[in-house]
């Protein structure tokens, strides 16, 4: 029989392309009467989010006292953080404007392990990722995320793709 996605989890990046996955998966949870879980994994490893704290501080800025940099760190950081709710509030208010009920998670952590985690715990039975479209060694660090995703998900994945520019 045709199997219903009852429960799907977003996994949400700030990107422009996180956009069209949560609009894949809107149109799916319509479709399939389901439940949106949006779930933002904060890192590092984020196209815009601050770089790690790094743990060498006081050898990069030895001039300044270290609290400067460290405050400022900590700001970038609470600005992505809060750029991550505000994405992730008004993606519920679309979904619930669409007729989807929806709630969210922002959560600290390895993006991949997380996503897996949360669908195990959240009994998801769809997952939607994002593909970045990238090239060489930036590929092969982000592409894992959706690769390791697909090999260890408790459920369904589905991998949206970037659209080729003029193709």
């Amino acid at each position: 029989g045709f199997k219903m996605f009852k429960k799907i989890l977003v996994a949400m990046d700030l990107s422009a392309f996180g956009t069209e996955v949560f609009a894949t998966a809107l149109n799916l949870a319509t479709l399939h009467q389901a439940h949106l879980l949006l779930l933002h994994v904060l890192s590092p490893e984020e196209d815009n989010s601050p770089l790690p704290i790094p743990s060498n501080l006081r050898d990069i800025y030895p001039a300044q006292g270290n609290d400067f940099t460290l405050s400022q760190w900590r700001q970038e950081w609470q600005d992505f953080e809060q750029e991550g709710i505000n994405t992730l509030q008004a993606e519920q208010k679309s979904a619930e404007k669409a007729g989807v009920s929806a709630d969210y998670e922002q959560i600290y952590g390895n993006p991949a392990k997380t996503i897996c985690r949360v669908a195990k715990n959240n009994d998801i039975d769809l997952i939607v990722i994002g593909r970045r479209g990238r090239s060489g060694i930036s590929e092969l660090m982000m592409g894992s995320v959706s690769n390791y995703v697909l090999h260890h998900a408790p459920c369904s994945v589905l991998i949206v793709q970037p659209r080729k520019v003029g193709g």
